[in-house]
């Protein structure tokens, strides 16, 4: 887990990554590439469908919706809370390099400005590390802290949905 704030303290950056051992790069890459499905592995995300472009390719857009993405101390733990969405453009994707990133442009999760790098780097004896950064405008009520750590609990979760999903294969 690594966090910082800017000097000017105009942007929160983050990245977390998780080790994935009974699954190569090359196994893992293309389910991120597949970004209209996103819900098959993040925990909590109950909806992603596209919305514009071809999936996979710079300029597609999804719609995510579902996740709980709020600071613990502002987070309402009862069922009337509202399903939190964002819409999410690709913007780059690296296929040799196993990278892309992705912008958010429209949300109701109090995010201003977001961006963020994805990466599935090959192991050396097998397995993969999948590393998530982000660059965001702070939110008013929000931690870093806690939003680092939502980060890191759902790449977590991603990764052995990913790696359990191949096992079976």
């Amino acid at each position: 887990m690594d966090q910082t704030e800017s000097q000017s303290g105009h942007k929160w950056e983050g990245k977390v990554s998780t080790r994935v051992a009974k699954a190569s790069a090359d196994q893992i890459w293309p389910l991120f590439v597949d970004f209209f499905n996103l819900h098959k592995w993040f925990p909590g995300l109950s909806d992603c469908y596209g919305i514009h472009g071809k999936n996979g390719e710079p300029g597609c857009v999804r719609y995510c919706a579902g996740f709980s993405i709020s600071s613990e101390g502002t987070s309402d733990p009862g069922e009337n809370r509202p399903i939190k969405w964002s819409k999410e453009r690709l913007v780059g994707v690296d296929p040799h390099g196993r990278s892309l990133n992705y912008e958010m442009v429209d949300s109701n999760n109090g995010f201003t400005s977001y961006a963020s790098t994805v990466r599935v780097i090959p192991g050396d004896e097998g397995g993969c590390t999948i590393e998530w950064s982000f660059t965001v405008d702070p939110v008013e009520g929000w931690v870093l802290e806690d939003l680092v750590r939502k980060y890191e609990v759902g790449l977590q979760g991603m990764g052995r949905k990913m790696e359990d999903s191949i096992s079976v294969m």
